[in-house]
């Protein structure tokens, strides 16, 4: 059995589309949430809100010199995060961005264009897109 958390694409990719709880990029589909860093995109552990901890975003503190911007998809709606998450992404020099997972997804591969210095960390949302 493949663990799906393990899942590692080692490249910096658009995302074709997003629902039905997954991402398709690289000709590739993945069921859960995603996280997309300098390194490449992971599967990402986080399927809720309340998921969204400092140790969920370990990788993204790992590879902070690598980003300028980290956008963050809340899911269906934007939710803020907690101040103090905040405050770990701003001490690291990272400017964080929260916003629906749809907002996100398209941000990112504006972003991504333009050959900026961002990463994004997307929680999973079951509708289609």
């Amino acid at each position: 059995m493949v663990e799906i958390r393990k899942a590692h694409f080692p490249g910096r990719a658009p995302l074709d589309a997003y629902g039905n709880g997954g991402f398709r990029f690289a000709g590739m589909s993945h069921l859960g949430s995603l996280l997309c860093v300098p390194s490449g995109i992971y599967g990402w552990a986080p399927s809720s809100f309340a998921d969204l901890t400092p140790e969920a975003f370990e990788k993204v503190f790992e590879e902070v010199a690598g980003i300028e911007v980290l956008l963050i998809g809340t899911g269906a709606d934007l939710r803020p995060i907690p101040a103090a998450l905040k405050t770990l992404f701003r001490e690291a020099g990272i400017i964080s961005d929260t916003m629906s997972t749809g907002a996100a997804v398209r941000t990112f591969n504006v972003m991504l264009a333009e050959e900026r210095a961002v990463a994004a960390a997307l929680l999973a949302v079951d509708y289609e897109r």
